[in-house]
């Protein structure tokens, strides 16, 4: 990070005029994702200026756009490796995170690799939540093959298949909405329960693509039906949903609080003592954690994911119970992510290099690992890297990386602030995923 010292970030601050209020607004405005809340953001802002907290890289590019110098002239200083970082030292341990996890780099930078994104009609999925689109009633509920397509409706989302995903879910909503209404008893409650992770589901796609006000509908249908479903599990994984979705929206202290809220009541409902249990505990913690994490709480953030940690070694391999792919690769991602949300680009990469691609089975995660160390390589100010990470992610899942805001503002910082040798590479994938300026 260019910018360590928060007497230059107040002193910066002052000389534009501008008091903490006003600097939380103008970070806001200039933000293409969502960030903290302005009262939150307030007091991040006196603690980066404090010293108290380092600048991650999200908000050091929000500071860009208001007009923060760099520190040097040739683009951000990269971050000091860690004791122990492989970076820099012999060639073969220079070689960038993509090729020591074994991705074929070959593939990963040649444009005719990447398919068409199929295009995504979303207007059903609107009206459906929207109330405009009217509930099948048609025939009594099959409960079987409703659970087959939620199955169904779980892996395409995890296999990144989010065209085909969004065909199918107004439907299957629609279906859902009505079992649930005309059914009692233990079917009722299956139905609620199927309801639950569909509308989870739908929510989970709905913040990738930044769509947040029909996350927070899709998100408080899947909490009413889990309710409904009696179940604490299914209410806990719709805990999940709920905690992602306050933070997309920038409400991070809540947050937190749902995350640790939603653990307690999961430890004191269930005891913990099953490996569907231990699964969207930890998986509930995880998302808290990275919620700290985006906030600035680095010890809250790394008490989550110690947490969540012992909860996956008790589950051992990750088997994805319940749709969290939970597990302990899954936990070390999450700690990729903190990692790199605090700032700490030299520890992201060193965490990653610990994991295996290969093994991981689903698709998103594997895509989200990848943005992930897209991101630590450009807060490392190795762009190079980071664009190569970004590609072989278009490769692994082109509808993921064409879904996420989060990939469209990274791809369009790489297009203006590379070395000139692959800046065109980098305009081109900006424009391919629809994220040119």
């Amino acid at each position: 990070m260019t910018v360590t010292d928060g007497g230059e970030l107040r002193e910066w601050r002052r000389s534009r005029g501008w008091d903490v209020p006003e600097l939380a607004r103008r970070l806001r405005r200039a933000a293409e994702e969502p960030v903290a809340a302005h009262d939150g953001l307030i007091r991040m802002i006196r603690a980066w200026e404090r010293g108290d907290h380092r600048l991650s890289e999200r908000y050091e590019l929000l500071y860009r756009r208001l007009g923060l110098p760099p520190g040097n002239e040739n683009g951000p200083e990269p971050h000091p490796a860690p004791t122990g970082s492989q970076e820099g030292s012999d060639p073969v341990r220079r070689r960038t995170f993509v090729e020591l996890a074994g991705i074929s780099v070959v593939s990963a930078v040649l444009p005719t690799g990447v398919g068409t994104t199929p295009p995504i009609d979303l207007e059903p999925l609107v009206l459906m939540l929207t109330g405009a689109m009217p509930v099948s009633s048609a025939g009594p509920p099959d409960l079987t093959g409703l659970g087959v397509s939620v199955a169904r409706a779980r892996k395409d989302y995890q296999a990144c298949r989010y065209a085909e995903l969004v065909g199918r879910l107004p439907r299957l909503l629609g279906q859902l909405e009505a079992a649930c209404r005309c059914l009692d008893g233990d079917d009722g409650i299956r139905a609620c329960a199927l309801s639950a992770d569909a509308y989870h589901v739908a929510a989970g796609f709905l913040l990738k693509i930044g769509d947040q006000g029909l996350a927070h509908v899709a998100t408080d249908r899947s909490m009413a039906a889990a309710l409904a479903s009696q179940d604490p599990l299914t209410v806990g994984a719709s805990g999940r949903i709920v905690t992602h979705t306050l933070m997309s929206s920038g409400h991070l202290p809540a947050a937190i609080t749902t995350a640790q809220s939603h653990a307690v009541r999961l430890a004191r409902e269930t005891g913990i003592k099953t490996p569907e249990s231990l699964s969207v505990y930890g998986s509930v913690l995880l998302r808290g954690a990275v919620a700290a994490a985006q906030y600035g709480r680095r010890g809250t953030a790394h008490d989550m994911l110690a947490e969540a940690s012992g909860a996956a070694r008790r589950v051992g391999t990750g088997a994805n119970l319940r749709g969290t792919a939970f597990g302990p690769v899954n936990t070390v991602m999450h700690q990729v992510n903190v990692a790199v949300t605090l700032g700490d680009a030299g520890t992201a990469i060193d965490l990653a290099r610990k994991i295996d691609l290969s093994a991981i089975t689903v698709t998103e995660r594997k895509v989200t690992l990848l943005i992930d160390v897209a991101r630590a390589f450009f807060q490392w100010g190795k762009y190079e890297q980071a664009h190569t990470a970004l590609r072989a992610a278009e490769e692994t899942a082109p509808q993921e990386v064409a879904a996420r805001p989060l990939v469209g503002s990274l791809a369009r910082n790489l297009a203006v602030l590379p070395p000139a040798g692959i800046r065109r590479a980098a305009e081109q994938f900006a424009s391919r995923i629809g994220a040119s300026r």
